[in-house]
Formats: structure tokens, sequence, C-alpha cells
């Protein structure tokens, strides 16, 4: 009995501790599953990437940066995605399969087709289709998906860029070079401005856009279409009203589209014919019609090619200039020229079949949007006046000049105009000269004939060729500036006067006009003292007044940083522009270059059928001389203003550390809306600068609804390509008063 009782407690004890064991053995294995599961849902196996790393990249552009440290030295295609390491500086693999070691980039392009980074798509799917399978939630399921949708959406094909190493940094560390041939535009002229606090990014986002309050409506020019200011005027006698006026701050409001507008024709059929809505005038086809300038067709404007001096066609009139003068030799000797008084700008257009850059311009007067139809067509021009002020070029630079039956009086108040001519002529270029008094002999035509050609004696200009053209019964009459100051040391009175030795003649930035003549330069290693090399060999030949001991921009021999600059820019359009940008360049024609310092965009551009306006801002380097040395044009300017023509006239806008440099001067949001108006519908802008400043102009264009087609950071620089939009807001300014 005893015995039996023990075993049955020996049993219970015996069961109860093997209950006990399994229960204990029960809950470590739920436990470890429990931590299996845990880890296996948050644990992407087999790869090092992830995507958590993607709200820092898209944090990256906010971060202050420096100037851009890019060498054109041996630089080689990055192909870079949104996939970083989970390391500080990721890794950025080139098309050879090389490695070079930089901070993670973002970039956001338009391309539903991208490709790259299928494996670790792949990874992501096998991580997140594992954590569902453990969870069984169709919920999550379908989150993933969408999640997996976004994240397709948002990946891009390869995009390339050239960053160089530390090593090739100096290209583009400017040096702040005040002295010698690297004086400033804005010193040169004495033109200062006030120093503006810059914007915060912070008061950019949502930005209450509105449409422009001007009685010019969608033609609107700031600076030339200020009421205000022309109210005030005392006289028009000297054209003061077609010059610029600026108001002392610029617009932050929106040019309105014309009803109807369209995308434009693109080159080279545009000139020949423009839509007729894009720039709806009818008056010069009207008072110009029977000579060829523009005519209504349809729903198009047409341009035969005509003009008042060449009825019969543009390029039978330049080749009879040609023949007339064969020193002319268009597109070897002469490349440059400016066309005074230019109309639709026929004759500049016609040159590009020459391969002639004309510079065109003409004042925004009662022979209403000429200019604008110019710039339409794909024919560079802007509006400006010969008035009371310097136009806004070097001295010495155009190889030729010339003027059609332009109306401008070259003999009266002392030859004023003609010697800002002068001044802007190289030694031994040439001055054409058409117009009713070469050939015709009406009395008033007599006297300005005799009045014109004793002045030109008196600046010592010589009559090299004269001659009538018997199919436009137009004459043509050719002067040539000398090239030393002989002829100014023999003369029996000092009329017109030498310039005073004090006087500048590279000064033109709102520098008042005066009748006096600068001497030629003598010395052989000044600018002006030789001509350049035939063309096209100029645009890659270093100027000779160019020497090692004048230090560059960037801080080397100019020389050296002249041909480093044409390198540097060369590799970056032709392995990431033209290429990795998702610009479509044959929809391109009109391009600026916003910050233009020796040409070598415009350079790198050359086989492209495009034309650059290359802008040499007032406070930096004054490096434009060597641009028209090279064979390219441009002008000076001041970004805290805006630029002279009309709205929507380029496709391309190209903008090299200007923003950040202008945030000391001047406000952002007048200079972006200046931007925007200057920019066509469907038209790019390239901003290349620090971070900060990328993510304000970047904040600033999605105010504007424009399109981001790329951001790319690195190293606390960056990159965006922007397209603008066809939107404009519905609320219009307030009416100043």
């Amino acid at each position: 009995m005893a015995s039996g009782k023990g075993s049955r407690m020996d049993s219970r004890k015996s069961s109860s501790s093997y209950c006990s064991t399994v229960t204990l053995v029960v809950f470590v294995a739920l436990c470890l599953v429990g931590v299996w599961m845990m880890t296996s849902s948050s644990v992407v196996p087999v790869d090092i990437s992830s995507h958590d790393t993607q709200s820092d990249a898209q944090d990256q552009v906010s971060q202050t940066g420096k100037q851009f440290e890019e060498s054109p030295g041996d630089i080689s295609e990055q192909s870079v995605t949104e996939e970083k390491t989970e390391q500080d500086d990721a890794s950025f693999t080139d098309t050879n399969g090389e490695k070079e070691q930089g901070d993670p980039a973002k970039i956001t392009e338009e391309n539903p087709d991208a490709t790259e980074n299928t494996e670790q798509d792949q990874s992501d799917n096998e991580s997140k289709s594992e954590k569902v399978g453990d969870e069984n939630d169709e919920t999550q399921v379908e989150k993933i998906e969408e999640e997996k949708e976004t994240d397709d959406k948002e990946k891009t094909q390869t995009t390339v860029e050239v960053f160089p190493d530390g090593a090739q940094s100096e290209l583009l560390k400017e040096t702040n070079t005040q002295e010698g041939a690297w004086s400033t535009q804005a010193a040169e002229s004495t033109k200062e401005k006030e120093t503006q606090k810059s914007s915060s990014k912070d008061q950019f986002i949502g930005y209450d856009w509105r449409l422009c309050n001007a009685s010019s409506g969608p033609d609107y020019i700031p600076c030339l279409d200020n009421l205000k200011a022309l109210k005030k005027l005392r006289s028009n006698k000297h054209y003061e009203h077609r010059e610029r006026h600026c108001p002392e701050e610029g617009p932050s409001c929106l040019v309105p589209l014309p009803d109807g507008y369209r995308q434009p024709i693109k080159w080279p059929q545009s000139r020949d014919k423009i839509w007729y809505f894009n720039v709806p005038h009818t008056k010069l086809a009207v008072v110009k019609g029977h000579q060829n300038w523009v005519k209504v067709t349809g729903e198009y404007l047409t341009f035969p090619g005509g003009g008042t001096q060449f009825k019969h066609g543009a390029m039978h009139y330049i080749d009879f200039i040609e023949e007339t003068l064969p020193d002319i030799a268009w597109a070897k000797k002469t490349r440059v020229i400016l066309d005074v008084g230019c109309g639709v700008a026929s004759f500049g257009g016609f040159l590009f079949d020459k391969d002639v850059l004309a510079m065109s311009f003409a004042p925004k007067d009662e022979h209403e949007a000429q200019v604008q139809f110019a710039l339409e067509r794909g024919i560079p021009a802007i509006s400006a006046v010969m008035g009371t002020k310097r136009l806004p070029f070097p001295s010495n630079v155009f190889d030729v000049v010339h003027c059609a039956r332009c109306r401008v009086p070259w003999h009266i108040e002392g030859g004023t105009l003609l010697l800002e001519l002068n001044r802007l002529l190289r030694p031994g270029g040439y001055f054409v000269w058409s117009a009713t008094p070469v050939y015709q002999k009406l009395p008033q035509d007599i006297e300005v004939w005799e009045a014109t050609s004793k002045l030109t004696k008196a600046m010592c200009w010589e009559m090299v060729a004269i001659s009538r053209d018997a199919v436009n019964s137009v004459g043509v009459a050719i002067f040539r500036k000398p090239t030393s100051n002989d002829c100014y040391d023999r003369r029996a009175e000092n009329d017109p006067p030498l310039c005073e030795e004090s006087d500048q003649p590279n000064a033109a930035w709102n520098v008042p006009l005066q009748a006096c003549m600068h001497r030629v330069p003598a010395d052989p290693v000044l600018r002006g003292s030789r001509w350049p090399q035939q063309w096209p060999k100029r645009l890659t030949a270093v100027p000779y007044w160019l020497n090692s001991s004048q230090i560059g921009v960037y801080g080397k021999p100019a020389p050296e940083d002249l041909a480093s600059d044409t390198e540097h820019w060369k590799n970056v359009v032709d392995k990431s522009y033209l290429n990795g940008m998702g610009i479509d360049w044959s929809s391109v024609r009109n391009v600026m270059d916003m910050r233009s310092v020796y040409g070598g965009f415009a350079a790198a551009l050359r086989d492209l059928k495009v034309w650059v306006m290359n802008v040499v801002s007032i406070n930096g380097a004054d490096t434009l001389p060597v641009i028209y040395e090279r064979g390219l044009f441009g002008i000076y300017h001041d970004w805290c203003e805006s630029f002279s023509s009309y709205p929507r006239t380029y496709d391309l806008l190209h903008a090299d550390h200007l923003f950040s440099k202008l945030k000391k001067r001047c406000k952002l949001v007048p200079v972006v809306a200046e931007v925007d108006r200057l920019l066509r519908p469907d038209g790019k802008l390239i901003v290349r600068d620090n971070v900060e400043t990328i993510g304000e102009v970047e904040s600033l264009a999605k105010s504007l609804h424009w399109e981001v087609r790329m951001t790319y950071t690195k190293q606390n620089e960056g990159i965006l390509c922007l397209q603008k939009t066809i939107w404009r807001p519905l609320e219009v300014e307030s009416v100043r008063r």
C-alpha cells in the first residue's frame, strides 16, 4: 500500500517535471521564433545597400556648400543612381567600371523606363515579400506594392556628370583678381549697386506669384517700359526714352503669355516663318511689306529675307558686299559683326550660312516688335539705342560694323555716335554703310554725304570701296579704321579730339558718350594691335596678348587658364549636357550663358545649330574681350537689373555660380522672375552652384510649377536642371503708385 502510494506520488512528480520542461522549451522556442521573425523582417539580405538613406539624400540639397571645384583634367564619366552605401562617403561607378569616392547624391529626372539598380530592386522585393509571407497580411502586400511603384517612378537612368577629384580642383577655384587685365566692368565704369540682404529659402515655399500689371502686357521689358521713370525725363532729344531706365528693384511678377501662344517653330524653318500669335504684331507687315521684311500668311508671319536695302534677298546683298571688298572675307577674316538698326535681322540671319555671327540691335520704337521678330526667328538681337550712353561692349572687338539704311545722324553733334562705333571697331576693321546718301543725289542726301565724308576723313578712316548694286538699286561705301596713330599725329586740327589718357575705352556700363577718339594700341603686345587668327582657328587659339605673367581668373597663368577652361567645358558638355540631362537639343536655338568667363561653354557648343549670348557680369572679371577675340560674342550686364530682351526669347539659360554671387547684392526672387521672363515655355535652366543656393532656386522653381528634370549634389556643390512650364498665375499684381 505504502509502496503503491509512493509510486503514484513519484509518478505525479515526474509528470509535473516533464510538463514544466516542455513548457520552458516551448516558451524559449517561441521567443527564438519571435526574435527570428523580427530580425528577418528588418534585415535586407545579401546587399549592403538600403533605401533608408533616401531621405538623407533628399536633405542633401539644403546643406551649405563651397564653390564647384572642377577641372578639365583626366575626368571620367560617372554613372550615378539614388543607391548609396550606409557609409558617409558613397561610391560612384563610372562607365569604365572604376570607382570614385564622393558624398551621397540625389538625382531626380523624368524617365519612366529606368533600368538601373535592378538587382537592388529585386533584393528589396524579396525582403518585403518575406515579411509579408510571415505576417500573412494582404493589406501589407498592397502597401509594399504601392511603395515599390513609387520607388520605380523616382528611380532614373544613368546620369552623367563631371566632378573631378580634389587633386584636380584648381579650375573653378576663382580668385578675386581685381588688377591688370581682369579688372571688373563695374570698377571700370564706376558703377556699383547697393548691397541688399539675401532672401531666405523659407520665403520661397509657396511663394505668391502674380502677373505683371504692365501696359505692354506680354511684351513687358522692365528697363524699357518703366513709365514712371520715362515721365520724369526732361528731354527725348537724344532718344533718352529708348534707353534703359530700370526700376529701383527688379519686378517679382510674371509676364503673361499672349493668347494662342504655341511652341516656336524650330530652326532653320523659323528663319522663314513664325507663329503669328506668338508675336501678334502686323504694323511692320503693313509698313515694310513691299520691302519683303515680313508678311502675314494665314496663321504665320513669313520673312522673305528682304530688307530696305536688299528687297531681293539678304544673301545676294551679303555676296555683293564681299564682291565690293574681297578683304571682308566672310567667316575667315570677318567672324563677328555689329548690325546697327537691324530691323527684323534678316541680314544677321542669313550670315549664319556664311558662319558669321552678327550682334544685331535696334530700339523698341514705332517699328514694333522688330527685335522680338528676330529672336522668335532664332536670330541674335538685343533692344538698344545709340542715345546718350556707350553700348555695353568693350572696345576694339567687332570685325565689321554694318548699317543698312539705319536712320542714325552720324555727322551731328561732333560725330558722337560714329565715334562710338569707332570705339567698338577693331583697328583695321570695316564700317559698311549702305544708305541713300551713298548713291542718291537729292539735296538732303548730298548734304549728309558731304558732312559724313568730312567726319570720316577727320577720324582717319579710309574709304576703301564704294559700289552700286544693280539688282537692289542701292549703293554701299566701306571705310577702314586705321591700325596706327600716325594719321592722328599728322592732323592739322585735333577735331574730333583724342580722348584723355585717363579715359578707359573698355568702360561701357552706364558711361556717357563722348565726342572723342581713343588712340589705337601701338604696343604689339597690346590687344587690338594685331588681327586675330582666321576663323575657326581663333576659337581655340590663345590670344597673342595673353601671357604667362598674367594670372587668369582661376589662378593659373592666363594662357593655361584659358586652355584649361576650354577643355573643361568641352568635357562637361560632351559627357554630361548633351546626353545626361534629357535635353532635346534639336529644339534649342537661342542660348544664354548668364555668367560666362572665357566663353568655354559657348565654344563647346560650336558644332550644334545654336548661338550663345555670353553675358559677363559687371562685377566679375572683365573677360569679354577674350570672348570676342575667340570669334564669339557677348554683352556686359548687371543681373540685379532686367536684360534688354523681349519675354520668351531664349530656349536655354546656363548659370554657373551666378545666383550665389548675386545674393550678396540683390534679392533672388526678382532674378528668378527675370529668368522666367526670358525663357520660352518648355525652356531649360541649368544651374551649377553651392547646395544652399541650389535648394533656394529649386524651391522657387517649384513655386513656379516648373519641372525639376535633375538635381545632383556632391561635396556641398550641386547641379540643377529645370524646365519652365506654361503655367501662369491668375491674379494680377496691384497697381504701383
